[in-house]
C-alpha cells in the first residue's frame, strides 16, 4: 500500500467512526482512535522499528482497532477484525500481512494477551494513557462512558473498577514500561487513597 493509499484509507475510517459511533462513546471515539495511531508510531520508533512495512502493518491496526464499537460493545474487537478484512479484501494486504494486523487487534482485548513485539507495541498504545499527564481526563471519559452503558453505576465502584483494572494491567515493551509505568504508578497510588 502506498502512502497516499494509506492516506485515503485512513481518511475514509475516520469518516466512518465520526458519522458512526454511539455519542455515550465518550472514550471509545475517533479521538482515541487518533491517540493511538500516534502513541503506536512514537512507541515503534523509541523500540527501533524502521521497517516501513512493518509500521504501516502497525498503523492499519491502530487505524481499525476500534471499528467493532460501531456495531457491538462486548467482543468489539472480533468486529474490528472483520470489519478490516473486509475493507482490505481487495488484496491491499496479503494473507499473512491479514493474520499480522487481525492478531494484534486481538491482543488488545482485556486481558491484553500479546505474543510478538508488534502486538505488544500497540497494546501500550491503546493504554497509554494510563502513565500520562492526561490520566485523569482521559479517565473520566471512560467512567462516563461506562456509565452510559450502564457497566458501572456509581463513583466508589468506578475507582475500585479501576484500582483492580491498574493492579491487573502491565507495559509490554520497555520504552513504555520506562516512560510510562512510574506515573502510571502514582496514579494507582492516588486511586488507592480513594477507595
Amino acid at each position: 500500500m502506498t502512502e497516499s493509499g494509506f492516506q485515503r484509507l485512513k481518511t475514509d475510517i475516520f469518516q466512518l467512526l465520526d458519522d458512526g459511533l454511539d455519542p455515550r462513546l465518550t472514550y471509545h471515539s475517533l479521538a482515541h482512535t487518533r491517540d493511538v495511531m500516534q502513541q503506536t508510531a512514537r512507541i515503534a520508533e523509541t523500540e527501533g522499528i524502521t521497517d516501513p512495512e512493518i509500521l504501516l502493518l502497525l498503523q492499519v491496526a491502530a487505524l481499525f482497532h476500534d471499528t467493532g464499537f460501531l456495531y457491538t460493545y462486548k467482543g468489539h474487537e472480533k468486529k474490528s477484525c472483520e470489519i478490516m478484512e473486509k475493507t482490505l479484501a481487495d488484496n491491499m494486504f496479503n494473507t499473512p500481512e491479514i493474520a499480522t494486523i487481525k492478531n494484534m487487534i486481538m491482543a488488545t482485548k482485556i486481558p491484553q494477551s500479546p505474543h510478538t513485539p508488534f502486538e505488544m507495541i500497540l497494546c501500550d498504545a491503546d493504554l497509554d494513557y494510563l502513565g500520562r499527564e492526561d490520566f485523569e481526563k482521559v479517565s473520566d471519559r471512560l467512567r462516563v462512558e461506562m456509565m452510559n452503558y450502564e457497566i458501572i453505576k456509581t463513583e466508589p465502584e468506578w475507582t475500585q473498577v479501576q484500582v483492580r483494572f491498574f493492579e491487573s494491567h502491565r507495559y509490554f515493551t520497555c520504552s513504555s514500561q520506562r516512560d510510562r509505568n512510574p506515573m502510571k504508578m502514582q496514579q494507582l497510588e492516588k486511586l488507592r487513597q480513594k477507595v
